[in-house]
């Protein structure tokens, strides 16, 4: 697995480096191929957070913890990424992919007391798409008072969304097909 990691607002010391390193390490065993996790360090605020993304196969797998001390948070989020696996690990053994990425015999079953997670859609909703630029769409998402908005940006012709980050920033989703 490689490793990158970034530090945000935060001095990035070769102790704190090897540590994230040893911890996140220990997700190896759940991949077969050679893949690349990102992790980010940064202080916000009083609190220590640290985001995790591990892309792989076509899919993502991302946390992202915060605690009062840098050590506990990277500890939290490889807890919490190996628990996302384990919960994801019968959805993701039943997608026939000739390229599988993940190495089910090292993932032991997360015991679900009645967790069992059924999907079900229970609204649908149509709605036209009018073309309008990306400012647009942020002012018509504040408008509706949503978190995100669906739209077709005027300048690339595409289909995007415009998202309220937990920072009061917002974000852009561009799909790529």
């Amino acid at each position: 697995m490689k490793i990158s990691i970034y530090a945000k607002n935060i001095q990035l010391t070769d102790a704190l480096k090897e540590a994230a390193i040893k911890k996140i390490r220990r997700l190896d065993k759940f991949f077969q191929q050679d893949i690349e996790a990102k992790v980010v360090l940064s202080i916000e605020k009083k609190f220590h957070k640290v985001e995790v993304t591990i892309p792989f196969n076509g899919r993502i797998v991302r946390v992202e913890e915060a605690c009062d001390d840098m050590y506990n948070a990277i500890d939290e989020a490889v807890e919490s990424l190996e628990k996302q696996i384990r919960k994801h690990k019968t959805k993701l053994q039943n997608k026939k992919h000739s390229n599988e990425s993940i190495k089910f015999e090292n993932i032991e079953p997360l015991d679900m007391e009645d967790e069992e997670q059924e999907f079900k859609v229970v609204k649908t909703k149509r709605f036209a798409i009018k073309p309008m630029n990306i400012e647009e769409a942020i002012l018509q998402m504040d408008l509706l008072r949503h978190n995100f908005f669906v739209f077709l940006n005027a300048d690339t012709e595409e289909v995007n969304v415009v998202y309220k980050r937990n920072d009061e920033n917002y974000g852009l989703i561009e799909p790529e097909l």
